[in-house]
């Protein structure tokens, strides 16, 4: 398996104002999806970091997002170990395919790859 990029999700009810806050860091608005906005590093794109209202298809707001190459592999992983699997395995009309699970130290990780 393959890790693309680890982006941490903040939790946020002042999108906008965070947005500009993180801009003073050299942060800027790569997708926004109104509930869901990440932002950037010009200079090096990998930096991310999402700030999140809500989310709108699953039950919670996940702690930190980790996109793989093989996301039906891990989530086979997942569930043959036994953990937590929060929200199910679900193709996402923004192109994504994920599923949430709780790691050992309660933290909800979102799982994804990239159709």
């Amino acid at each position: 398996m393959y890790v693309r990029r680890v982006v941490p999700n903040v939790q946020s009810t002042a999108l906008p104002e965070s947005a500009e806050f993180y801009g003073v860091l050299g942060l800027e608005e790569v997708m926004n999806l109104g509930w869901v906005m990440t932002l950037a590093s010009a200079g090096n794109p990998a930096v991310q970091l999402s700030l999140i209202s809500e989310d709108r298809t699953a039950p919670v707001v996940p702690d930190l997002s980790i996109e793989v190459d093989d996301v039906d592999a891990v989530y086979a992983a997942m569930r043959e170990r036994g953990a937590e699997i929060v929200h199910p395995l679900t193709d996402e009309e923004w192109g994504v395919r994920r599923f949430f699970v709780r790691d050992p130290n309660g933290r909800v990780v979102n799982v994804l790859s990239h159709g």
